[in-house]
């Protein structure tokens, strides 16, 4: 039975099952968090979920996209003081409208019941406005400083809602979710390539003498496998710097860091062998995968000698 009285019910149930039918892997729906963690996690990912919607639809200009995510924006401060009043669908149609609602209700509420910082989730924000217009990355500290505004905020906002409040375990967060974001990326290569994208920055093709019209051929060169390489040992080292937190939490959630660290590591180990073939092949784990990382979880050891 709900703790809370319709329609606040409601919001979280639309959130938990809008966190079920995708497929991203943080800890959204996992019974290895705590039960009272759940409901705001998948807040959470729902407001994020449908942020990335805005500034992925297709069929809208990214002027169109900025200003749609302006308005959920807007709509989230509101939700955040306890006002969720209408100024317009984020997407269209009732069906869509309703959930919205719902959306902001749940994510309102846990932003005001939890203390969670508002400003973690305009960073989220204004990465998904970056997707709209950035096709590509100079160096690393500009990699690095959108990973730290799309994928960094969730770590933090996971461990407020867990009640960590510590500079130590935000940077180690911090580390991990930049490596989690990184290996999506290199995961992904082929796939953000054919949409136009390359998130491997411009100084690491110069290094390793790699250039884009080289991709254009459809197979990858020498010069590419070597900028590859180099962007794994970079996610390798920020996997290590974030290895820390999954010791320093208690109890489920510490099991459910491990368990997504490890997976995390899995797949930067399947890209490294399938390196030659990103471009056609997005490594991916599967059901066989989930008893050895659940083993590798269990008979985790703290410090850098681990699983």
């Amino acid at each position: 039975m709900s703790v809370w009285p319709d329609p606040l019910a409601r919001a979280y149930a639309a959130c938990e099952g809008l966190a079920q039918s995708h497929y991203e892997n943080f800890p959204v729906a996992s019974r290895l968090v705590p039960a009272a963690m759940r409901p705001h996690i998948a807040a959470v990912y729902a407001f994020a979920r449908l942020a990335d919607d805005i500034a992925d639809e297709g069929s809208a200009t990214p002027a169109e996209r900025q200003a749609r995510l302006s308005a959920w924006q807007e709509r989230l401060h509101r939700a955040a003081t306890g006002s969720v009043a209408e100024r317009g669908p984020v997407a269209s149609g009732p069906a869509a409208t309703e959930r919205d609602t719902l959306v902001a209700i749940a994510i309102g509420h846990s932003i005001r019941s939890l203390d969670l910082p508002l400003a973690l989730f305009d960073d989220l924000l204004s990465a998904f406005g970056q997707d709209t217009m950035t096709k590509r990355y100079a160096s690393w500290p500009d990699v690095f400083d959108y990973c730290r505004r799309s994928a960094n905020p969730i770590g933090r906002l996971v461990l407020r809602i867990a009640g960590y409040r510590d500079e130590a375990l935000d940077r180690s967060s911090d580390a991990f979710c930049t490596a989690l974001q990184l290996t999506n990326f290199w995961q992904d290569f082929g796939r953000d390539w054919r949409a136009g994208r390359l998130y491997v920055p411009r100084d690491e093709q110069v290094k390793a003498g790699a250039a884009e019209d080289e991709l254009a051929a459809g197979r990858l060169t020498a010069s590419w496998i070597r900028a590859i390489e180099g962007c794994i040992a970079v996610t390798r080292a920020h996997f290590e710097r974030g290895r820390s937190v999954c010791d320093a939490l208690t109890g489920r959630l510490r099991l459910e860091l491990r368990f997504t660290w490890l997976g995390g590591v899995r797949v930067l180990d399947r890209v490294e062998r399938r390196r030659a073939t990103l471009l056609e092949y997005r490594p991916t784990l599967g059901a066989a995968d989930v008893p050895v990382l659940a083993w590798q979880a269990l008979r985790w050891k703290a410090g850098r000698d681990g699983a």
